[in-house]
């Protein structure tokens, strides 16, 4: 199974939002401001309460968790508006339906109203969130601290090291998974060992710890760790902010190819890009069995937030990042004729 909807009414930038995903690749686009980043955090955290630790957390707990709200209210999630509003959110798996409601008044989490949770947690839906920031070469000593310290973290953060942090899975993996972490050991020109917490690239030459790698490489390599752990196996969910940061972009063709072949295992993907690189070698690389869905994010005159999906790149619109290639392309031309005579 996977995530197929969304349904949010007075949820930060959003009014109202509806949006059907695939059970493959969902690319979010859009401007700065239009709510990409939360649906990821808020499909993570529907997610991430059915595995682990957090199974004793409620999906408003979990929302505050990944969000760090001031103060923890989880009102400052609503809609702001100068009148008093409700906020709901509804995630569907199917047939399964998670839902959570509050107002922005209401400021402990305890106190929303949630409704088809214990339906919701029966099945597990094991997932990572890679945010924009990598966090590995941060590993030693973090989640001790975050233990004892009150750290000014949200929740994914601490997730994605516990995450990194799980053993290797025994046995030889299968063909499929094999095939990605090829695809892996060739971007990141090596693979992964650690040492206590710390991490280090293995290649011909040596052991390199990670906080002399360039981040984009670290981010790869993540990804290498969680498919060799069993974070990322068929039926989990693969939540991923802006990918390309960091990123050379002649190592854009790799890592698509890697997100492709994790769809083909089976992993369901949710990222978010500002990157024309990223989108054009989707469009190239992907074959005719591969779902690929394209969601457009952008604001109406009203300043609301909407949505605009496509499985075709040709069709994405609005698109932002096309426009601003258009208006490069524009200027050189204007540029190369020189100024009106």
């Amino acid at each position: 199974m996977s995530i197929t909807r969304i349904k949010l009414t007075n949820f930060t930038a959003f009014a109202a939002l509806e949006q059907d995903f695939v059970s493959g690749i969902n690319v979010l686009i859009g401007a700065n401001g239009t709510g990409k980043t939360h649906l990821l955090k808020t499909l993570y955290a529907a997610c991430a309460i059915t595995v682990g630790e957090d199974r004793d957390k409620s999906f408003a707990q979990k929302l505050v968790g990944v969000f760090h709200p001031y103060e923890g209210r989880i009102g400052r999630l609503s809609r702001r508006k100068s009148m008093s509003v409700k906020t709901s959110i509804v995630v569907a798996e199917g047939a399964a339906k998670l839902s959570v409601s509050f107002s922005n008044h209401t400021q402990d989490p305890a106190d929303a109203t949630g409704t088809g949770q214990a339906a919701w947690k029966l099945e597990e839906r094991t997932s990572a969130y890679i945010p924009v920031k990598e966090m590995l070469s941060h590993a030693p000593g973090f989640l001790a601290t975050s233990l004892k310290r009150e750290l000014s973290f949200e929740e994914v953060y601490t997730d994605i090291i516990k995450r990194a942090f799980l053993p290797k899975l025994s046995g030889a993996p299968d063909a499929a998974r094999q095939r990605v972490l090829n695809a892996l050991t060739k971007a990141i020109d090596g693979k992964v060992t650690s040492k206590g917490e710390t991490f280090f690239l293995k290649n011909a030459q040596g052991e390199l710890e990670f906080t002399l790698l360039a981040e984009g490489i670290r981010k790869l390599a993540l990804v290498w760790l969680l498919i060799q752990n069993g974070t990322l196996l068929s039926g989990s969910v693969l939540f991923w902010d802006e990918p390309e940061a960091n990123l050379n972009p002649l190592l854009m063709g790799e890592l698509v190819q890697v997100i492709l072949e994790l769809q083909r295992l089976g992993v369901q993907v949710f990222l978010a890009t500002h990157n024309h690189v990223l989108l054009k070698e989707f469009d190239l690389r992907k074959q005719k069995s591969d779902a690929i869905r394209y969601i457009s994010l952008f604001r109406d005159k009203g300043d609301d937030v909407l949505a605009r999906a496509t499985d075709t790149y040709a069709d994405i619109e609005p698109n932002p990042i096309g426009q601003a290639l258009d208006g490069l392309y524009d200027r050189e031309v204007q540029r190369s004729l020189g100024p009106a005579k």
